[in-house]
Parts: C-alpha cells; sequence; structure tokens
C-alpha cells in the first residue's frame, strides 16, 4: 500500500526518518510553514525558511524517493507580532506561485485573538486572489468554538468549503467539518490530539468521505510513521481496505491535487536516486558512499 503525509514538518525530521518513511510506502509528503518553536525575529528569517521549503528540503526529500509539497504562510502563533506580521505578509506572494506549493497554509487561530484573525482573514484573501487552497491549523485549546470559528470566516471571505483542509480535527469538530463540505484532516500524534485507537472508530463511524490522516512530525514528541502505522491498525480491525486507502493516500490526493502541483504520475514512475547530485553546492552525504539506484553500492574495504 501506498501512503501520503499531508501534513509533516520535515525540515525537524531526519534523514533516518526519510529511509524509514520510504520503506513504510510513503511516497509523498506535504509539508506546511510552520513555527520554529521559539520566536523568529525578523523577517529574513522567514525568507530563509520559506525558501528551504521549495529548495532544499524539497531536493532533500528526492534524495530518499520521497516526492516532497509544502504550503507557504504565517503561522497563527507568529500573528501575535504585528510588525513582522506585516514584513511577512509583504513578502508572502513571492512564494505562493513556486513549484510544489499546493496551499496557503498552515493558517488560521491559536489563541484566536485580534491580530490571529486579521492574518488569518489577509491570507484568506490572498488564497482568493491567487486561486489556492487553504490549510487551516484548528486551535488546541477551545477547539470546537475555533474550529467553527475557523470555517465562518473561511467561507465569509470568499473561499469554497471543497477547496479548504481543517486539519487537527476530533471527535468534538469531525461532525461539523464534514457536514459543512469542508476536508477534515486528523493528525496522529503518539499522546495527543488524535490516536490510532480513536481513529480507526472515527473511520468506521463516519466513513471515508472527505477524511484523511497525517503524522504532523516535527521537532516534538510525534512519530513519522503514523500514517502507515494507523493504517495497518485499520486493516487488522476490519476497516474495508478502500476506506482505508482513501484516508490514508487517496483523499489528500483529491484535496490537494486541484492546487496543480500534486499528481500521482509524480512518483508512479519516479525517478531513480542519485546521491551523487548536488543542490547550491551541497549534498545529503557526509563522507558515505552515495546510494545510486541502479548501481551496486560499494564494497567496504576490509
Amino acid at each position: 500500500m501506498r501512503f501520503i503525509d499531508p501534513h509533516i514538518h520535515m525540515s525537524a525530521r531526519t534523514t533516518d526518518d526519510y529511509e524509514r518513511m520510504r520503506e513504510a510506502g510513503i511516497v509523498a509528503v506535504i509539508e506546511p510553514a510552520f513555527w520554529l518553536g521559539q520566536p523568529r525575529t525578523s523577517v529574513g528569517s522567514f525568507v530563509d525558511y520559506l525558501s528551504s521549503l521549495v529548495g532544499w528540503e524539497r531536493f532533500r526529500a528526492s534524495q530518499f524517493g520521497i516526492r516532497h509539497y509544502c504550503t507557504m504562510g504565517l503561522n497563527s502563533k507568529e500573528a501575535n507580532n504585528e510588525a513582522l506580521a506585516e514584513a511577512v505578509m509583504g513578502i508572502l506572494p513571492r512564494y505562493l506561485s513556486k513549484e510544489g506549493v499546493v496551499a496557503v497554509g498552515e493558517i488560521g487561530y491559536d489563541d484566536q485573538t485580534a491580530l490571529e484573525d486579521r492574518y488569518y482573514r489577509a491570507q484568506l484573501a490572498l488564497a482568493v486572489e491567487y486561486d489556492m487552497l487553504v490549510m487551516v491549523h484548528t486551535p488546541h485549546r477551545d477547539k470546537k468554538a475555533g474550529t467553527v470559528r475557523s470555517m465562518d470566516v473561511a467561507l465569509e471571505m470568499g473561499m469554497q468549503p471543497a477547496r479548504v483542509v481543517i486539519d487537527h480535527n476530533n471527535e468534538e469538530t469531525v461532525r461539523d467539518v464534514l457536514d459543512r463540505g469542508f476536508w477534515a484532516g486528523f493528525t496522529l500524534y503518539p499522546h495527543t490530539k488524535m490516536g490510532h485507537e480513536r481513529m480507526v472508530d472515527i473511520v468506521r463511524k463516519y466513513g471515508s468521505h472527505r477524511i484523511f490522516i497525517d503524522s504532523s512530525a516535527d521537532w516534538g514528541v510525534s512519530d513519522p510513521l503514523a500514517v502507515p502505522k494507523t493504517a495497518r491498525l485499520m486493516i487488522e480491525r476490519g476497516i474495508a481496505p478502500a476506506d482505508v486507502e482513501a484516508v490514508c493516500y487517496g483523499n489528500a490526493l483529491a484535496a490537494y491535487g486541484p492546487s496543480g502541483q500534486i499528481s500521482e504520475s509524480d512518483w508512479s514512475a519516479p525517478a531513480a536516486v542519485d546521491q551523487r547530485q548536488f543542490f547550491e553546492g551541497n549534498t545529503v552525504l557526509r563522507g558515505q558512499a552515495p546510494r545510486v539506484d541502479g548501481v551496486a553500492a560499494p564494497v567496504p574495504a576490509k
């Protein structure tokens, strides 16, 4: 079975993760623009970070046989620094049309402040202007109210529900999201948000229509293999293979496919991995023998 992880922060992960993910059947990932764990202090740090998402990280993933896509946006946490947020809004449009950018995101609410609302609306307006999809981060606190508010504002700003992914859902939000025609993403963290067992129950109750899962793996306690692990549990618990395929692969492709940036053909006949390649003078290697598909690995010296 093939998998897509449609929300994972690979910039915070290691090459070992890429290798394990590819072995587990993950063929593509979507990396949303994110915060660093501590506040950025200048717009230049955003320029470098956003550039890395469409540059180095895209290259690094390819060196392990995985297609990398991303979303671009100002994270809700950092929207509360007004001066910095204004500067980021000034540079954000230059990244929206870059190759591999599938949506504006992840945007939305954290503490649901007035500044978060202002910049959520501003980025929704950009999505409408550039005819782009949107990935919404729903708040960890007061989630149900924040999720409903996120959808209300998206509609108010002119977004069509089918072009908006509402992520980090749980049992108290899923019905509202599905009833209003939005895509429902579920983040599988080891101890918080949504666990594997709970996800099986949700698919059993609601089916697979407009539902998909992701790991949201980052620099914290998280699991980049959450999608294939949950797929395995679904199969073991009797969920129909067609529903598992939809939740773990097909629906993410259907949700982000209208961007014109992601297609199954991107990995159905993938380019051979050649780790001898360089990106701006750098490789993924540190003196190790490169992996080159179709070429036998060198025999270590005795």
